[in-house]
């Protein structure tokens, strides 16, 4: 019998009787023992051991649940190498994370190959090996967590840690058609974790469906005082807030570089589409700001950061660090901190930037990368091609976002492809809801390189019921950069869409309103084509701001161009008697706009 190790049907087995941690952990090291150790891992933890933590796990609620921690991690009493073997120490004291998910019943296997350093997002920059995809050892398994994707998806655990700074909580997933959640920045401890980016790394989580993912997040996810950069999702964070009742989706308003591979674009197309057929609201949005934020990270302040974390070794003993290694970390002296103030100032910029299209989406959708590489053409082209596999990773934790990467398909040549769904920070939740609806909506997906198909899998567990939403209809001085807009915003009202009343309705300009507001009346007369926002709200915040609307304004039925009615701003018939009618102006924004031009010629 073939043991399926996605984290239900071990619970599933372990609570019927038919299985045992002990059975399970027994199969587990002949399947590494077929496979060999190398170039996987890099230390595994004696079988013996494994065994004996299996028989003495406490039931939690990953009790007998096997996983795999890349080599920056501590685990106390085995080596941490970071993929440098002069560079090893043991430590007598796990991370934090690890002891959470050991306390939890987790029985770790042992310590996985990576990009030394934790610097590559290609996996072949190691002295224990080359970890290859398991779907072709022609091409690269991704990096830097390379060894922590493959032992999931070549079933030797149900879940890995890896770390993510640039992608490499992302990248490994898509090469291997797993999961890689990369969780909002600090939710997650660090401590015990030998950095790359102190500021910007994060523990990700790498597992054979979201729900599993998520089951790990719920674990590891925790307060640390003793981490300084650890933070605690607020109130209605990543623990427990429904999605919004129609997720928002971006994508780039214009074309995005796949560097020749043609399949990769008809796949990330193709899930755009499941979303929209999922009922998700595709947008377009500008990617410049992101852009530019991932062109930041290996040209400034954050490499120098990564010759900080290990200064003292990189200095005593260069000739140990991988060629490539070295040249990116010890070519960091020359930034100076005038560089690195400056780029601390433009990364301020852009993300402020960023915002005008956050206010748009919920969730940005990507691929994971554009293309995949034969080991060959990375080792004749490091950099470049590296370079190539972060140009839609590298910007996620310089701007304090959350992202999840899920399987999205196969080439035809036989290798998988991937998408990220890419949300604020704290959005880990919501960005998971739809992540698992949409790695479902593959037919007859299988789970990593396993012969388990995802649809016997169960899906993420539901939350709470979503709060009721309702859609508002706004036309004056609660637009978005109008002075009232903040009496929406302030309720966590989210901007849906910009568009137009059907006809019949009339739109003037009320005398001594403060700030200046106008009136929308149907009169059956008028040439309607009014410009709208649409926003959504919450039952009680929409509540909390009807109370503020004033006479002679109220809230009723605003039929739109499309045919749809809404909520939405309407005004007194009285009011608008001798009122300056500027229906032709086609609304509010129009003629402020032709006002204030008139006044300033």
């Amino acid at each position: 019998m073939t043991i399926s190790l996605n984290i239900d049907a071990l619970s599933s087995a372990y609570a019927s009787g038919g299985l045992t941690p002990s059975e399970v952990i027994a199969d587990i090291y002949q399947r590494i023992e077929e496979r060999g150790v190398r170039p996987v891992w890099i230390t595994l933890v004696p079988q013996a051991e494994a065994t004996a933590k299996a028989k003495a796990a406490q039931k939690g609620p990953l009790f007998g649940i096997p996983f795999a921690v890349k080599d920056n991690i501590d685990v106390a009493g085995l080596p941490t190498t970071c993929a440098c073997p002069e560079f090893a120490y043991v430590p007598t004291r796990s991370a934090t994370v690890v002891e959470r998910l050991e306390a939890a019943g987790a029985i770790l296997i042992g310590k996985t190959n990576m990009d030394q350093f934790a610097t590559g997002l290609v996996g072949t920059r190691s002295p224990y090996g080359i970890p290859t995809s398991v779907f072709n050892p022609d091409y690269v398994s991704g990096g830097s967590s390379s060894g922590s994707a493959v032992a999931v998806a070549a079933g030797l655990v149900s879940f890995s840690l890896g770390t993510d700074t640039a992608g490499s909580g992302r990248v490994p997933a898509a090469f291997n058609n797993i999961v890689g959640l990369k969780p909002t920045k600090g939710l997650i401890s660090t401590r015990g974790v030998v950095p790359a980016c102190r500021t910007q790394d994060v523990v990700s989580i790498f597992g054979l469906t979201v729900a599993d993912a998520a089951s790990v997040l719920s674990v590891a996810a925790a307060p640390d005082a003793k981490d300084v950069y650890a933070r605690e999702a607020p109130a209605g964070g990543t623990g427990g807030a429904p999605s919004p009742s129609v997720m928002r989706i971006g994508v780039p308003n214009g074309p995005l570089d796949f560097f020749g591979d043609r399949d990769a674009k008809a796949l990330y197309h193709a899930a755009v589409e499941r979303l929209a057929k999922l009922g998700a609201r595709i947008v377009e949005i500008n990617l410049a700001p992101f852009r530019e934020v991932a062109g930041l990270l290996y040209s400034g302040p954050w490499v120098a950061e990564r010759f900080a974390a290990i200064k003292d070794f990189a200095e005593a003993r260069p000739e140990a660090i991988h060629e490539v290694v070295r040249g990116i970390i010890l070519g960091s002296a020359k930034i100076s901190a005038v560089d690195a103030f400056q780029d601390f100032y433009r990364l301020a910029e852009l993300t402020r930037a960023a915002e005008a299209q956050w206010a748009c989406m919920d969730a940005l959708i990507l691929p994971t990368t554009g293309t995949t590489y034969k080991i060959a053409d990375v080792i004749a082209d490091p950099v470049r091609l590296n370079t190539n596999l972060g140009a839609y990773t590298n910007f996620v934790n310089l701007m304090d976002l959350s992202a999840l990467a899920v399987p999205a398909g196969f080439r035809p040549n036989g290798l998988p492809f991937g998408v990220t769904l890419i949300g604020r920070a704290f959005a880990d939740r919501a960005i998971a809801e739809i992540g698992d609806k949409l790695h479902r909506s593959l037919e007859n997906a299988q789970i990593g390189g396993t012969t388990t198909l995802l649809h016997h899998t169960p899906t993420l567990p539901a939350l709470a019921p979503a709060k009721r939403h309702i859609t508002l209809a706004v036309v004056g001085a609660h637009l978005s950069r109008q002075p009232l807009n903040r009496q929406l915003t302030d309720r966590s009202a989210r901007l849906l869409e910009t568009t137009r009343t059907a006809g019949g309705y009339s739109l003037y300009s009320l005398a001594g309103s403060v700030p200046p507001k106008p009136g929308l009346v149907f009169d059956g007369r008028g040439a309607g084509g009014i410009e709208v926002e649409l926003w959504e709200l919450d039952e009680a915040g929409f509540g909390s701001f009807v109370s503020l609307v004033p006479a002679p304004l109220s809230i009723g039925t605003v039929r739109l161009a499309d045919g749809r009615t809404v909520h939405g701003f309407l005004c007194e018939a009285y009011a608008v008697q001798g009122a300056c009618d500027i229906t032709g102006f086609g609304g509010w924004r129009a003629f402020v706009d032709a006002r204030t031009k008139l006044a300033t010629t």
